[in-house]
């Protein structure tokens, strides 16, 4: 097959996402399909652009790439493209896309997990890998992710949504349950999170959040341990718990090699394992989520799952959680990649 890459971006997860795209080109390419890997937001700028020849070269924008502790720059990932427009979509991607047989969609946060890509590509009638528009923009707000799991029964801890606004007019204050989680609406990796102790500090950390938003969910805490359910077409992968060295499972313990482990399968009785992939299948129909996704859980001191966020382009960096679990399966990198290509395909 031709098949493109689709990664980087301009979000906050840019890294993440170059990571994982150069790990699926790899591996399409070890399977033996003819791959380009493209930057999303750089585009393929040099001139003329022969499209054919790019599938010939199996041409990658990237060579070696890892995830550093800081988030990228994205003022300085703009100002690198030489076509100094607004659009979020570079030079060809469309017209390169166009020509595979599919696109896969690399893409972590922003424009590639909540909707404006996949709405784009319908559009422009690409076939691509993942949810749908209307499922990745539920999912990927979290105040509508919330609202729809309560309306379906489903377990997920008390929030409520603040806008920039209410800053000034003094709304913040009414929040009064401590400890409490601050997290931008729709952001990913953990980006701007916070876990907020006491009521002192709970301006600092709505500022932090606003830094990368203009809507913050803040939930109640939930004391408990961390899972995480894959699904492909809907089925549960194994559960997978996620034990941090220290603190929780921010941007720099997800991504650095030895700061999490990674229990698969995790260590539950039966009747728990069963709840967390049931509750997970529940969540992606709920969501309305295609082809494949992960869902986040804490279970709490009395067993009770809560649904955290759903993921519906799962990380696909050498530490991710989705390839572990398939892995358990006996399902190797490679052939996870065609798994995922073959049931997106379906969509169509």
């Amino acid at each position: 097959m031709d098949i493109v890459v689709l990664a980087g971006g301009l979000c906050s997860e840019r890294n993440v996402s170059i990571v994982s795209g150069k790990k699926v080109y790899d591996a399409l390419l070890e399977r033996g399909h003819r791959v380009v890997l493209l930057d999303v937001f750089m585009g393929y700028e040099e001139k003329p652009c022969n499209i054919e020849s790019l599938f010939e070269n199996n041409y990658s924008f990237v060579h070696e790439v890892s995830v550093g502790e800081l988030v990228p720059d994205l003022k300085a990932v703009k100002a690198m493209r030489k076509n100094q427009t607004e659009c979020l979509l570079g030079d060809n991607v469309a017209d390169i896309c166009r020509m595979a047989d599919i696109t896969f969609l690399a893409l972590h946060g922003g424009m590639g997990e909540n909707g404006q890509i996949q709405a784009t590509l319908d559009v422009l009638g690409i076939k691509y890998t993942g949810a749908g528009y209307l499922g990745s923009a539920i999912a990927m707000n979290k105040g509508i992710t919330k609202s729809v799991l309560m309306q379906k029964k489903i377990s997920t801890p008390r929030g409520e949504i603040f806008r920039r606004e209410h800053r000034e007019n003094g709304s913040l204050d009414k929040w009064d349950f401590f400890p409490c989680v601050v997290k931008p609406c729709s952001g990913g990796s953990s980006v701007g999170v916070s876990i907020v102790e006491k009521k002192e500090d709970f301006h600092k950390a709505m500022d932090q959040a606003f830094l990368w938003e203009d809507e913050v969910l803040v939930e109640h805490y939930v004391k408990g341990r961390e899972f995480s359910v894959g699904l492909i077409e809907g089925k549960a992968l194994p559960v997978i718990e996620i034990v941090p060295e220290s603190g929780f499972y921010d941007y720099v313990n997800k991504y650095q090699a030895g700061r999490t482990k990674d229990v698969c399968p995790a260590e539950l009785n039966e009747e728990t394992t069963l709840l967390l992939q049931s509750e997970a299948e529940k969540v992606f129909k709920a969501l309305e989520l295609k082809s494949y996704a992960r869902i986040d859980f804490l279970l709490d001191e009395k067993g009770t799952p809560y649904c955290l966020e759903a993921n519906t382009l799962p990380g696909m960096t050498p530490t991710s959680l989705l390839p572990q679990e398939a892995k358990v399966m006996g399902i190797d990198f490679p052939h996870l990649c065609e798994k995922i290509i073959e049931v997106s395909l379906k969509k169509y």
